[in-house]
């Protein structure tokens, strides 16, 4: 009997030490935002690190092989809120959403990483005007973020970074907070930049980020012609249905009819 109540501590610490070593670990939240040059939408694309323990690998694995799942879903395989849409319309709607889990690189004796990669576009995350003739201001909208939520405003979580990329040929005309990369250049702006990134535990409660975009003379034609096609496109598909019926009547009149 002494041995059986000698033994069950050792049993209950072998369990425990078992089970402490199922566990997902989230180490590392990436955030891309990738903004046009011709409309207010945004691309966005997030790549959350995640440990995996041996114990947890069949489970992962199962997972990952199940496509159909909600990143709801992967926030209770995982336990972490983490796997959400860090970015939003103004709405809190978002588009062409994909999931991509990736396998396990095994590291170590006790597990690997693996990663949860999706992506997703965001209608009206700027608001966009014309202040000069071909040049257009857009403004980020700071109602899209979704981050941690504190006493003082939204911020950034720990092991997180956010990345804004901007559009081809466009000018950055003001931003807060500084971005933590890159640094600014010696007149205190961030021209010819295509990349900003902010670290985690940034404030941004007061986010604010403009750029602007000179249209070329080209892409101003372009543009003009473009927009009288949206406008008229339900006339000339009316006048392509009465083209097509015309010639089918006359076809029909023609050597149809005669007969």
């Amino acid at each position: 009997m002494k041995r059986i109540f000698f033994l069950l501590p050792i049993l209950f610490f072998a369990a425990s030490a078992g089970n402490a070593f199922a566990y997902y670990n989230v180490t590392f939240l990436n955030t891309t935002v990738i903004l046009n040059s011709t409309n207010t939408n945004a691309k966005v694309i997030e790549t959350i690190s995640l440990f995996v323990s041996n114990a947890s690998l069949s489970q992962y694995e199962t997972s990952r092989a199940a496509y159909n799942l909600s990143l709801n879903d992967w926030q209770n395989i995982i336990h972490s809120t983490l796997p959400t849409e860090h970015i939003l319309g103004p709405y809190g709607s978002v588009t062409d959403f994909a999931l991509l889990p990736s396998a396990v690189v095994i590291q170590s004796s006790s597990g690997g990483y693996a990663y949860l990669i999706y992506s997703y576009t965001v209608d009206n995350a700027t608001n966009v005007n014309e202040v000069a003739p071909r040049k257009f201001r857009y403004v980020l909208n700071d109602s899209i973020f979704n981050f941690e939520h504190t006493a003082s405003g939204q911020q950034l979580p720990l092991g997180s970074r956010l990345n804004i990329v901007l559009p081809s040929g466009s000018v950055v005309d003001s931003v807060y907070p500084l971005p933590d990369y890159p640094s600014p250049n010696l007149l205190g702006s961030y021209s010819n930049q295509s990349l900003l990134s902010w670290y985690a535990q940034e404030p941004l409660n007061k986010f604010s980020f403009s750029y602007t975009i000179t249209q070329s003379l080209k892409d101003e034609v372009l543009s003009y012609f473009g927009g009288i096609y949206d406008s008229y496109r339900p006339l000339v598909y009316i006048i392509i249905i009465l083209l097509i019926g015309i010639v089918v009547a006359y076809i029909y009149l023609k050597f149809v009819a005669q007969q």
